[in-house]
């Protein structure tokens, strides 16, 4: 058998498997006898020594034998077919809900039972719920397992001794030939991934169960390693194939970036100035920009994406900007237009709202390239959207979007121009974020981009100093928000619920907003929900912003994009149910200006342990990179990252908080073998993601 084999065999060739068994297994993703290898244990139980009955423990699985002292069918709320099992050291209850004719004449009195299960407490003491059995001949007893046993995830309709036998034929196949070893030995993996598979698959008896059971055995941070080298060479590839494609070069422009600077009215911090020199280095390229900026509430990023956004414009391109909501395109429309205006440069704005003869207008004026800085929400990759000459595309809150998403806005650039260039081109691409990205995931799910962080706010920003109240102390908690605004500040009072419904959550705002307004007739109380028709939204905040409302009831939506300087604390209801980086962003919308600002999270005791760590962080800390640390720790990448994000997440063996200290090895390996065994890279991709590969198509 050659080592290609195991990569090609269907799983149709191994016995007892046919037409309807091959279908089910295909559900689970497993068509090839190397999935079957790939599909690794959940965990392990011990088969290989019999327990005496009187020694077992509750909550523990175990092996015992022994001969069937009596044996009868019980009638009580469920009917069940009962048998007490007695060997030298004690009697204890074995009991079947579902049973036939032929299992109750083989467990009579005197027959001779091996049993495993997992020991509970019933009501006639210890018990074992339909443990798997073999009824011993004197003769021949059968003999005990010499490794662990492994127990492996399964699919409707599949037993797990089924799921048990197939692997062992896959095992099979593997100690008669070498499955193909993809990572270069050079990268120092010091351990086989044949011993990894057949170590995994059945573990001697001696193997330690605890480094198993965390994940830290040397065979699983072996398989561990290639994942990660295998997801990594899946966003290289996604890079490579977009870089293959030109870009337009953007020439940068020392004079009209100092006219646009010195309209501004402030100063760039160092690390703005830095960020936008790296973009600036990219955009005077043929090679399509692709970097994403991290800066934290408040930093500064919008001015640096308007930097970017000159260069492209003085080159005669377009630079288009896509945010997540109405309400935060709006801001930037109102931004970009007030920096824009005195350099004469036209401002488009596209959002679901626009419609009839204004929306047609907008289409017009980017479609002719009249307008050269367009911005708007995900209507702008729609298909009736076409660009004149679109060079950059600049994405904010990349974590509202998922990847396909900001692919498809960069594809609109691939369309335009056709006419006057003889090769198509792709924009550049610039992505930012306020929700900071721990290291970890930005060494692995955003491996396509590089990296720079704006790690430095304006001067004149104030901490906001947060406090915890329970929510007994609510009253002391309106009677403070009574005197903010009767001194002249705005506050923002947010409600949160458990459940992920727009309707509840809003019907929860308007309920705390009657209540607010009741208790506090002297204020002008508004409420701003998901619910709200986006002008209605947009309305709100505007009056808001212009001080015309004093306190603002909102639900989470409040979370991206609000810039209101006036506004300096802020009350976040049930702040424990909220996770870290999105309490981090709510808190992000007071203390933008000069005065002193407070965020009050008002929790309901008692706190869980989670909920409890996740209050203090914010109490201990305003680095929001601290806090994303923290929240990944918490809730692990796939929450963190959001349900748009975890694609490229899914992993089998590797834990980016257990195996982050791999990342940059996982880093060399990847690009070692893009570049020095290319012919590796389809197999290892293909291997640990197979069909769902998100960037295959991209």
């Amino acid at each position: 058998m050659t080592q290609e084999l195991i990569e090609q065999i269907g799983v149709q060739r191994l016995r007892g498997v046919g037409p309807q068994l091959s279908q089910k297994l295909e559900k689970m993703g497993i068509t090839t006898v190397q999935d079957l290898l790939f599909h690794l244990p959940l965990r392990y139980v011990d088969k290989t020594k019999i327990s005496p009955i009187g020694g077992v423990q509750t909550f523990t699985s175990a092996v015992i034998e022994g001969h069937i002292k009596a044996s009868d069918v019980v009638f009580g709320r469920r009917r069940s077919l009962v048998c007490r099992l007695q060997d030298h050291s004690g009697t204890i209850t074995l009991r079947f809900f579902h049973f036939n004719r032929a299992q109750q004449q083989a467990l009579q009195p005197g027959a001779r039972l091996r049993c495993f299960g997992e020991v509970r407490r019933g009501q006639s003491g210890a018990e074992l719920y339909h443990p798997e059995y073999q009824l011993i001949d004197g003769a021949s007893p059968p003999t005990l397992e010499k490794t662990l046993t492994p127990v492996y995830p399964m699919s409707d309709g599949l037993a797990q001794t089924r799921i048990r036998t197939l692997c062992q034929q896959a095992l099979d196949y593997l100690d008669n030939s070498q499955i193909r070893e993809l990572l270069p030995r050079s990268m120092g993996v010091d351990y086989s991934l044949t011993a990894a598979l057949q170590l995994l698959h059945r573990p001697p008896l001696e193997t330690p169960l605890n480094l198993l059971a965390e994940g830290e055995h040397p065979a699983q941070q072996r398989l561990a390693f290639e994942e990660l080298t295998a997801h990594h060479l899946s966003l290289l590839r996604l890079r490579q194939r977009i870089q293959r494609q030109p870009a337009p070069q953007l020439r940068f422009d020392k004079q009209e970036h100092q006219r646009f600077l010195a309209q501004l009215g402030f100063t760039l911090t160092d690390a703005q100035a830095r960020v936008s020199r790296d973009i600036s280095r990219d955009l005077d390229s043929t090679v399509p920009m692709l970097r994403l900026v991290q800066g934290d509430v408040g930093s500064g990023k919008t001015v640096v994406a308007a930097l970017a956004a000159i260069q492209a414009i003085v080159n005669d391109q377009q630079a288009a900007l896509m945010a997540p909501t109405e309400i935060l395109s709006d801001q930037h429309r109102t931004n970009f237009e007030n920096w824009f205006r005195p350099l004469g440069i036209r401002v488009a704005w596209l959002t679901g709202k626009l419609k009839g003869k204004a929306r047609a207008i907008q289409l017009q004026a980017i479609a002719d390239g009249s307008a050269q800085m367009v911005i708007g929400t995900h209507a702008l990759f729609q298909d009736s959207v076409e660009f004149c000459r679109l060079g950059l595309t600049i994405i904010d809150e990349q974590h509202r979007f998922g990847v396909h998403q900001r692919l498809a806005l960069r594809k609109k650039g691939s369309r335009s121009d056709l006419a006057t260039t003889s090769s198509d081109h792709l924009p550049h691409q610039l992505i930012m974020t306020a929700t900071p990205i721990p290291r970890t995931l930005a060494m692995s799910a955003y491996a396509d981009l590089d990296n720079s962080i704006i790690d430095e706010l304006p001067p004149g920003r104030t901490p906001v100093e947060t406090l915890v109240i329970a929510d007994l102390r609510r009253n002391d908690v309106i009677q403070r928000v009574r005197q903010a605004c009767l001194d002249g500040r705005q506050t923002y009072w947010v409600c949160t619920l458990i459940e992920e419904s727009d309707t509840l959550e809003a019907q929860a705002a308007e309920i705390t907003a009657s209540e607010l307004q009741l208790v506090l007739p002297e204020l002008r109380v508004a409420l701003v929900h998901g619910r709200l028709k986006a002008g209605e939204k947009l309305d709100i905040m505007q009056r808001f912003k212009a001080g015309e409302i004093n306190l603002l009831v909102a639900t989470t939506v409040i979370e991206v994009g609000v810039d209101v300087p006036n506004a300096s604390l802020m009350i976040i209801e049930n702040a424990e149910r909220l996770g870290l980086s999105q309490l981090h962003q709510l808190r992000g919308r007071v203390g933008r200006g000069s005065q002193r600002s407070h965020c009050v999270l008002l929790y309901s005791p008692p706190l869980s342990r989670q909920g409890s760590e996740r209050i203090r962080t914010m109490r201990e800390t305003n680095d929001g990179f601290k806090i994303a640390e923290k929240d990944l720790q918490l809730r692990g990448p796939g929450e963190v990252l959001g349900t748009r994000q975890t694609g490229d997440m899914q992993l089998r063996v590797a834990d980016l908080q257990r195996d982050g200290h791999m990342l940059e090895a996982v880093k060399q390996c990847a690009n070692s073998i893009l570049h020095k065994h290319p012919e590796n890279v389809d197999a290892l991709i293909d291997r640990w993601l197979g069909n769902s590969d998100q960037y295959a198509q991209a």
